[in-house]
């Protein structure tokens, strides 16, 4: 069973760059047909996008850049904001809770940022992309850098893993593998946490490129009688 178009309508869009997690191209699912390890539960997204919405209706005390990096990657997104011509503010942001304490974290508001995050959330994409490449030069330690506006991502996160979560449970009652469209690979890992706790479905990657989709698949459990 392929998941079919509908299924997706209550996901805010974001486009078929796959470049959110790995700039180089890489795949980061991380979690083919297992359970990702210590990994934080996709469900925290969904505290995270909460925790946003919350932040934005008071005043968040100054975040400074840590380091001389965190300043290159808030000046240089700061620089292409302003070139373009956007009304946007862009401000570092305390490292999300879970990963890594020297994660870039760089957040855009302001009137247009609506247009910064772009059609299906490509012009978003490729200020990450472009920010990755500026700081992460070769030879240094690879640093990750998330770049979001207004809460974007967390929104579309929280919404992604809910409905993997509503087609777990639909492809346990009917016994059938379900399969996505093709993903990023954010996308993809997004549905394996979501998923890596669900009772009596395996989630596995497959295919290649940008045809790369995540399956569902039920799992029969043994009987008591089976022993």
């Amino acid at each position: 069973m392929t998941m079919s178009d509908t299924e997706t309508e209550d996901l805010p869009e974001e486009g078929g760059w796959d470049l959110d997690d790995d700039e180089d191209g890489g795949d980061e699912d991380g979690v083919d047909g297992e359970e990702p390890g210590n990994e934080t539960d996709a469900a925290r997204s969904g505290e995270d996008a909460e925790g946003g919405r919350r932040r934005r209706g008071r005043r968040e005390e100054p975040y400074e850049p840590s380091d001389a990096r965190a300043k290159k990657a808030l000046d240089f997104v700061s620089s292409v904001v302003a070139k373009m011509g956007m009304d946007c503010r862009v401000r570092l942001r305390r490292p999300t809770e879970g990963n890594a304490p020297d994660e870039i974290n760089l957040e855009i508001t302001g009137r247009d940022s609506g247009r910064i995050i772009g059609k299906k959330g490509q012009v978003l994409q490729a200020l990450q992309f472009l920010v990755h490449r500026v700081v992460n030069r070769p030879g240094l330690e690879r640093r990750h850098i998330l770049v979001d506006a207004e809460g974007y991502r967390n929104r579309r996160d929280l919404s992604l893993a809910s409905m993997a979560r509503r087609l777990g449970k639909q492809a346990v009652d009917e016994g059938k593998i379900i399969t996505f469209e093709p993903m990023n690979p954010r996308d993809r890992r997004v549905v394996h946490l979501a998923l890596a706790k669900f009772e009596g479905v395996i989630t596995r990657s497959d295919g290649e490129g940008d045809q790369r989709r995540v399956q569902i698949i039920p799992v029969r459990r043994p009987s008591a009688a089976e022993g």
